[in-house]
């Protein structure tokens, strides 16, 4: 699937990203939340204003430097948003800092634990590269803008991230390609990945990045998450129905806020 990589943090969460995009997948969110909450945006490594950078860090190294960044701003016991890729690092800071989280929402991403993935979709992860390197430039264009969203908004917003990388098409491919095989990497440590704060599944009903819809239902089976699907929204659902993903956003936060307040 594809992804974006952003960071935005509203006064007690953040937001993270989705690889090979940057912070601009999330502006209706700041645009919304910007009078409401601080609003603190990163581009991760390699990704926008965060380039040129090394690609051989790992999901954990990301979580670091992440809890790094929250603690230099005091930002602390976030709740974190994360949109695909964003969603595995949400759950690896939760592996690594546990007690540091006051909530999580998953936007189009999907459980880190190895036993909802079969060994040929992690084989396939870490050999991504060489078919991003092949694709046709043009072709990759339209195929990754409308394999991420359903309306025009959307899509035309992930062609201009993707546009970021042009003329250069061979690092977008690198970057992708290197973002897997650190999502395999993660996946095959088996860690437990356990949810350790009050979360929410959010995914868009025509999400066709990877197996996004089906281990979505399975999260929510297996552990019990609630579970929100967004009509007319892809795998940026974000993007496709911002008014939608920020009501639930916003109905979450005061929930957390509430139970917080009452102990």
């Amino acid at each position: 699937m594809l992804g974006s990589v952003s960071f935005w943090i509203f006064c007690r969460f953040a937001i993270s990203y989705h690889f090979t995009a940057d912070h601009r997948l999330f502006e209706k969110q700041t645009e919304y939340f910007e009078n409401k909450q601080n609003v603190f945006v990163w581009d991760a490594p390699s990704h926008a204003l965060s380039r040129p950078f090394t690609n051989n860090y790992s999901l954990s190294d990301m979580a670091e430097w992440l809890y790094e960044i929250l603690a230099k701003e005091e930002i602390y016991n976030p709740i974190i948003i994360g949109q695909s890729m964003g969603g595995y690092l949400a759950q690896m800071y939760m592996e690594l800092y546990p007690d540091k989280i006051k909530g999580f929402i998953s936007i189009d991403s999907a459980p880190l634990q190895k036993s909802y993935m079969t060994a040929m979709e992690i084989w396939l992860l870490e050999r991504a590269e060489p078919l991003y390197k092949i694709y046709p430039w043009k072709a990759l264009l339209r195929v990754g803008s409308r394999g991420c969203a359903e309306t025009d908004y959307g899509q035309n917003l992930m062609r201009k991230m993707m546009m970021s990388y042009n003329p250069d098409h061979k690092e977008y491919a690198r970057l992708a390609g290197f973002g897997y095989r650190m999502l395999a990497e993660a996946i095959k440590a088996d860690l437990a990945y356990h949810i350790s704060c009050p979360a929410l599944l959010i995914c868009g009903e025509k999400d066709k990045a990877g197996s996004a819809k089906s281990y979505n239902k399975k999260w929510h089976q297996r552990e019990g998450l609630p579970l929100k699907w967004i009509k007319n929204a892809g795998h940026n659902s974000n993007a496709d129905q911002p008014d939608e993903v920020n009501r639930l956003i916003e109905k979450f936060i005061s929930k957390v806020e509430r139970e917080s307040v009452l102990g």
